[in-house]
């Protein structure tokens, strides 16, 4: 028996999601620079592409990426991230890319922009966040971030630190509960 297809039911799952236009899907983290939320306060986050070159790809790949000294920077209207240490892959020739090369962002006209006017304000820079790959494509997180002076830092660690031993407090009381 033939049913219309507008009648038939849903089908949920993650292959159903992508196929309705939404885009999605698994991130592989890479690299994160974790200093980065420890000594700016994050504004704003987003997620642009990696111009990169074949060895860049099978290097990032493998896994041996930092981001500690990586900022971005916005020149005659195209993103560009600076510093990111991507090794040179080992099984490479000539062909090998060099580490610390500037490596171009890809964002939509209105985000660079936007970066651009935010970014020149006093005490706003553009970090790199995470690198990762979505899909299959390189991609990196990158956030607007204002530098935190050192009684911010102390403060942040110090909510971090209550909030620990609370999160412990409870889950001994949960304990002792179940327990008795």
């Amino acid at each position: 028996m033939y049913v219309p297809k507008e009648s038939q039911p849903k089908q949920g799952g993650a292959a159903a999601q992508g196929r309705d236009g939404e885009k999605g899907g698994k991130r592989k983290i890479v690299a994160q620079n974790k200093k980065a939320r420890h000594d700016y306060a994050i504004i704003d986050t987003y997620e642009a592409g990696l111009v990169l070159t074949g060895t860049e790809v099978k290097s990032l790949r493998e896994g041996r990426t930092s981001l500690a000294d990586g900022f971005v920077q916005i020149d005659r209207g195209e993103a560009w991230l600076h510093n990111a240490h991507i090794p040179e892959y080992h099984q490479g020739s000539w062909t090998n890319h060099s580490a610390r090369r500037k490596r171009k962002l890809l964002l939509h006209r209105e985000e660079i922009d936007k970066l651009e006017a935010k970014s020149q304000e006093t005490g706003h820079t553009i970090i790199p966040l995470a690198l990762y790959f979505k899909d299959g494509r390189a991609k990196a997180e990158i956030a607007l971030a204002r530098g935190k002076k050192e009684y911010d830092k102390r403060q942040t660690l110090r909510e971090q630190q209550d909030r620990r031993e609370s999160d412990r407090a409870i889950a001994a009381a949960k304990r002792k509960q179940r327990d008795a």
